[in-house]
């Protein structure tokens, strides 16, 4: 990829323009720092009607059931008034969408196997097990490097 950056000193706030064949989802990754996406420091979760302050990288998981976001931890689980897309952004880069219901933190991937009609499960380290759906699948693949 190649970067430049042009110091002028006529303009008054930085700004970035990115020249992409197609877009993809480093591309998206690439606007989401830019823009200072997903470089929330805690979360305000809920938990048995008291809210907690948690670090993005201690969730294992977030997922949409029971038509509201729950979000695991190692041990504990979490509710988020937010919506998932809003969860996802706040997560930041180390996670991953793996279903339309579901975001995963990648450094809590503890194995993968593949599975029924395509499609794989992926087991995290707190035990928790999710599939990973076919539209996501091809991503997930490239980062694990397959």
């Amino acid at each position: 990829m190649n970067v430049q950056i042009r110091v002028d000193e006529t303009i008054t706030e930085p700004y970035a323009v990115l020249y992409t064949p197609e877009l993809n989802e480093q591309i998206n990754e690439m606007e989401k720092l830019i823009r200072g996406h997903g470089k929330e420091e805690f979360l305000l979760l809920e938990q048995e009607e008291r809210y907690h302050i948690v670090k993005p990288q201690d969730i294992y998981m977030a997922r949409f059931e029971e038509q509201q976001v729950t979000l695991y931890g190692e041990k504990e689980k979490y509710r988020s008034r937010q919506r998932l897309y809003e969860v996802e952004e706040g997560l930041g880069s180390g996670f991953m969408r793996i279903s339309k219901t579901t975001i995963i933190n990648l450094k809590q991937i503890d194995s993968v196997e593949p599975s029924f009609r395509g499609t794989m499960m992926l087991k995290l380290k707190n035990g928790q097990k999710d599939y990973i759906s076919r539209k996501y699948l091809p991503e997930f693949k490239r980062y694990i490097g397959l």
